[in-house]
């Protein structure tokens, strides 16, 4: 499955055909833009502005110290799954006064990305409300910032977890890693859809 994805950036060829919708969301400062940005084949769109000191009173920044941009739409790129599949990510920002965006953003979802930092795990429980109310399949990765390791069953606990939702660790700047994380996703998506086609049909008599 790691080879379905390309590693050079080259335009899109004229035989791609399905397109295939991917969000990825979590909190503010967990490092939604960078995965789209590290993983993009083409050059990403960005809704990126600089954070101001008038900001401060809005946005709490106590613990994203470093942070000094912020996504306020969303994000866009875009990665060859084959010749004729290919995924459009979605970044969707992550202050709580953007969150009315999410639910659009959602629409024609395949699937999500729940990015998380387990320095903020509370930052990630509405991003994952949201997507189990509108029954969008999604897969939770544990960005690397570099403090100290939770083990997935801690995590699964803070983050009540179905145990079904895959749980994985990446490095938001790395394009293998951020790879990685979209490779589980489709292969969960495959194994979700898969396992509702299976489903016998209700009749109603």
């Amino acid at each position: 499955m790691d080879s379905a994805i390309s590693d050079a950036r080259t335009p899109l060829g004229a035989s791609a055909d399905n397109g295939l919708k991917i969000v990825v969301v979590g909190g503010f400062g967990v490092g939604k833009t960078t995965m789209v940005r590290s993983v993009s084949e083409i050059r990403p769109l960005n809704t990126e502005e600089t954070m101001t000191q008038a900001g401060e009173a809005v946005d709490d920044i106590s613990e994203v110290r470093g942070k000094t941009a912020t996504t306020v739409a969303f994000d866009f790129g875009r990665i060859s799954l084959d010749a004729h599949n290919v995924l459009y990510l979605f970044g969707a920002p992550g202050q709580e006064r953007f969150w009315f965006l999410w639910d659009r953003l959602f629409s024609g979802t395949l699937g999500a990305v729940v990015l998380v930092d387990t320095r903020r795990i509370d930052d990630s429980w509405y991003a994952i409300d949201r997507l189990e109310h509108h029954g969008t399949p999604f897969i939770v990765a544990c960005n690397d910032f570099g403090g100290p390791q939770h083990p997935p069953e801690a995590v699964r606990t803070a983050l009540d977890l179905d145990p079904r939702v895959p749980l994985v660790s990446c490095d938001a700047r790395s394009r293998e890693s951020a790879k990685h994380v979209l490779i589980t996703l489709v292969e969960h998506l495959q194994a979700h859809y898969a396992g509702q086609a299976a489903r016998p049909r209700q009749e109603f008599v």
